[in-house]
């Protein structure tokens, strides 16, 4: 078994907390001893370390989230996979990007009406 921790010191925490703050009506708690993200109180992101690996989990489409699965980065999420959860291994800095579309999809999939539409004010597609 690994040496787990809430990950807030891990260098890439930073930067999926200014990701999921930056989208509407957002906040982070720290729930089941990990920070989690939220939408109307309603998580959509959360993140944690084992053994110096940053993980973050999200929701994804349940058709993506099988696509996603392939790539040994991804795993899928304990209780919760069934609903489309996957966690994902970040471990270089290009994974940026990459995690910003996972996050904005799971945040999508998970927020309010009146929050997607504060979300196509603010990034027009």
């Amino acid at each position: 078994m690994g040496v787990n921790s809430d990950g807030t010191k891990h260098p890439f925490f930073s930067k999926l907390r200014k990701i999921c703050l930056d989208l509407p009506d957002t906040k982070l708690t720290m729930t089941w001893g990990a920070p989690h993200f939220r939408v109307a109180n309603k998580i959509f992101c959360g993140s944690g370390e084992e053994d110096g690996v940053f993980t973050i989990g999200f929701k994804l489409e349940k058709p993506h989230a099988a696509r996603v699965l392939k790539d040994p980065r991804f795993s899928v999420a304990p209780y919760v996979g069934k609903h489309g959860w996957v966690h994902m291994k970040v471990t270089r800095a290009k994974d940026l990007a990459e995690v910003r579309r996972y996050v904005e999809e799971s945040y999508e999939l998970i927020a309010p009406t009146k929050s997607l539409a504060k979300l196509k004010t603010i990034q027009p597609k």
